[in-house]
């Protein structure tokens, strides 16, 4: 377990999480994230509550589709509705919303 988390450490080191991102991040444990695995978390965190360099890095990890398809499925109780309509309007999508435990990350343990 500790080799896994060291692993996502590096890995988070090495792809180059800059600190706006992190910022977004700040309810979790950024070493514990595995960018492929928690991109879903990642992409609403920052369209929630970044700044400007926090979604140029965001656009520049991450297609576009990529980005409205977590903005079309959003998690539940994980988005602000004011930018989840700021964001569907950017991406010309409708949010589906999911029921209110059907959210994954609600049931991951993380350590």
């Amino acid at each position: 377990m500790l080799c896994k988390l060291r692993i996502a450490a590096w890995n988070n080191v090495r792809y180059g999480i800059p600190p706006a991102v992190r910022a977004c991040l700040w309810s979790h444990d950024v070493a514990a994230l595995d960018l492929e695995r928690d991109k879903t978390l990642i992409i609403t965190n920052v369209l929630n509550f970044g700044t400007k360099k926090a979604t140029d890095w965001l656009f520049a990890h991450h297609s576009a589709s990529q980005i409205a398809a977590v903005v079309q499925a959003p998690l539940p109780g994980r988005w602000d509705k004011k930018s989840l309509a700021l964001w569907a309007l950017v991406f010309g999508v409708t949010p589906q919303p999911k029921g209110r435990f059907s959210d994954a990350y609600a049931f991951r343990s993380v350590g």
